[in-house]
């Protein structure tokens, strides 16, 4: 552990996407546990219902309990409407008390995994895919810098959810790869232009969520499905508490390069 290691991440404001299952609902709970009281968490997803619970279940913590003040914004981020109210519940967020603004990008989809390449003839279907995974993870990250412009003593931190899909081709999941990929060169690039940001692009690994219950079910190459099968009968999958755990240590230590890839494995 770092000597100069944080022991919170400040009076934030915390913009987590995808907020209301798997690695996102980790990342919220880790997150309400290490800013300090007066803190906003703006958690967004698609399931309001989802959501409402876990606003009640943050609610009555003890980050709850000393201050941290939780809001939902059911929202379809594919959607101009849908981005708006995640901008504008942030705007309004935004105090002279507030010294940390971390955006988390999770949300995604997985996209038909149960095809090869070459079965992607419908420009429809993989521009609704991009709108979600890319346009939309672009769109609300240049709004949010824009709404919450730095200031004197304020550290902006852009976190992008990432995968091992970003670097090398996993076959029959070309729409996923495709997404994560263009998302961390979209980071990369922002790290350069803007070097006061700091942005992460962290791979959370192989974890026991519905997203890979859809993997190993429905991935088209056999070897692949093979792989995650076997993963998940030998018990090699990660839970998100445990890979959030990293990302957590990550934030706090803060001496990571801005843009770079960090794996769960790598930590």
């Amino acid at each position: 552990m770092s000597s100069s290691q944080r022991k919170d991440l400040g009076r934030a404001l915390c913009i987590i996407t995808g907020a209301s299952r798997g690695f996102g609902r980790t990342v919220a709970r880790e997150l309400s546990r290490l800013v300090k009281p007066g803190s906003v968490l703006i958690l967004t997803a698609r399931s309001e219902e989802n959501l409402r619970s876990l606003e009640v279940e943050l609610a009555g913590s003890e980050a709850g309990k000393s201050g941290l003040l939780v809001q939902c914004v059911p929202a379809d981020l594919a959607q101009m409407a849908g981005l708006q109210s995640v901008v504008s519940a942030s705007r309004a967020a935004f105090s002279e008390h507030i010294d940390h603004v971390i955006l988390v990008n999770n949300a995604a989809s997985l996209g038909d995994v149960s095809r090869f390449t070459s079965s992607f003839t419908d420009m429809a279907e993989v521009d609704s895919y991009l709108s979600l995974n890319v346009t939309s993870c672009l769109c609300l990250t240049a709004r949010l810098l824009q709404a919450l412009p730095p200031r004197p003593g304020l550290c902006r931190s852009v976190i992008n959810i990432t995968s091992l899909c970003a670097l090398q081709p996993f076959k029959s999941w070309a729409l996923y790869c495709t997404g994560k990929a263009a998302r961390e060169m979209m980071f990369r690039v922002l790290a350069a232009e803007e070097p006061d940001l700091r942005v992460l692009s962290y791979s959370p690994g192989p974890l026991d969520t519905d997203m890979q219950l859809v993997a190993r079910s429905s991935t088209a190459d056999p070897d692949l499905k093979k792989t995650f099968s076997d993963m998940f009968s030998s018990g090699q999958l990660l839970t998100c508490e445990a890979s959030c755990a990293k990302l957590m240590k990550l934030l706090l230590e803060d001496s990571f390069t801005s843009g770079a890839h960090i794996d769960v494995f790598d930590l």
